[in-house]
């Protein structure tokens, strides 16, 4: 979190949350020091938000902080009688600044298999799960963001208890039938089936196969060529041999009628 020192203030009711000022230690105990940052009353800074040179466990304050020493600071609480002051550097986002919904910028720090976690200036980064990077299927995080790029997420979810917090970029992006000019269409279209003008199914059908003739009636077709051909040839054919020829005709006509 960047922030300047503000020097203009004079007045304890001109004081805000997370405020970034200049004091200097008027007195210090076993307790935390008093830290005069330039309004009508002092402000306790206690032993908790005392930061060492290497971030090592304060064992004395005296170690850290002594009288006339100028120090930075930031407001952490103002009340009638009292302010409170801190050297730690507050959180852009604390817990009690988190909301579900809330729209904030982040900067990618860290990317997984699973998803992608962006510093939001809260005391963890959130999560960005894979699912919620975008709309669509995403097979790698990395097919998305990078580390450091600066993304905009909405909060859907945090627990403060385990320290976990749940972004999307998928929320900040509108569905796709929502984009102008787009028309979704479904990978497969349902097969319909056709209707006649009467409503009833049209159905195909195909055309029937020419019937194969059998032994008998090749056989008798060719005896009725044979008996013709004699017929002709030979004008002198007795009765007895038309008939013959007549009976084979109406045999076949009688077997191909019956078929």
């Amino acid at each position: 979190m960047e922030s300047s020192i503000i020097t203009d203030i004079t007045s304890s009711a001109n004081l805000e949350r997370k405020m970034h000022l200049k004091g200097k230690v008027l007195k210090t105990s076993t307790a935390g020091a008093i830290v005069d940052i330039g309004v009508e009353q002092p402000a306790l800074l206690h032993v908790s938000q005392i930061l060492t040179p290497d971030n090592q466990p304060l064992k004395r304050v005296s170690d850290v902080l002594a009288e006339g020493q100028e120090v930075d600071v930031w407001v952490r609480s103002v009340r009638n009688d009292r302010i409170e002051v801190t050297m730690r550097e507050p959180f852009e986002l604390e817990w009690r600044d988190l909301e579900k919904d809330k729209v904030v910028k982040g900067k990618v720090v860290e990317l997984e298999k699973f998803g992608a976690y962006v510093d939001i200036g809260a005391e963890k980064p959130g999560l960005v799960h894979i699912s919620e990077l975008t709309h669509g299927y995403v097979k790698s995080a990395s097919d998305v963001v990078n580390v450091g790029d600066e993304v905009e997420v909405k909060i859907l979810d945090f627990n403060r208890r385990k320290r976990q917090i749940k972004l999307s970029m998928r929320a900040m992006e509108p569905e796709m039938d929502a984009i102008e000019g787009v028309t979704l269409t479904p990978a497969r279209k349902p097969r319909k089936s056709k209707k006649s003008k009467g409503g009833a199914e049209n159905k195909e059908t195909a055309a029937p196969a020419a019937a194969e003739p059998t032994a008998m009636e090749i056989a008798l077709r060719a005896a009725m060529e044979k008996s013709e051909s004699e017929s002709t040839s030979s004008s002198g054919k007795s009765k007895k041999s038309k008939g013959v020829s007549n009976e084979q005709e109406d045999l076949l006509k009688r077997t191909l009628k019956n078929r």
